[in-house]
């Protein structure tokens, strides 16, 4: 089970992107996501006429890794870590470790 999903508000923690946040678009592989307006990287593209786009300097959103983000916490304001817990059916929920509140999917 992923701790950290598409939809998710997340927070950087790390990197020259500290402090931003964003929303986790998609997931590239096992450890890389790719938010919303963070580690943004300007591409320089050639025209291509067959295709019917014109050349110039894109800014475009890279994977960055799990491991430099953190799910916000929006009672607390803050970054937090994601813990799993099974309910009595036997569901596995994901909540929050400072407050053990359940994290609603998006």
């Amino acid at each position: 089970m992923n701790k950290i999903r598409t939809g998710d508000q997340v927070i950087v923690i790390a990197g020259r992107d500290k402090g931003k946040r964003g929303t986790v678009s998609s997931r590239k592989d096992d450890s890389h996501v790719l938010v919303e307006g963070v580690n943004l990287v300007k591409k320089h593209t050639k025209p291509n006429p067959l295709k019917n786009t014109t050349g110039g300097i894109v800014e475009k959103a890279m994977p960055i890794h799990q491991s430099n983000i953190a799910i916000f916490n929006g009672a607390s304001g803050k970054a937090d870590r994601v813990g799993i817990k099974v309910s009595a059916d036997g569901k596995r929920v994901r909540v929050y470790k400072s407050s053990g509140e359940e994290i609603k999917a998006a």
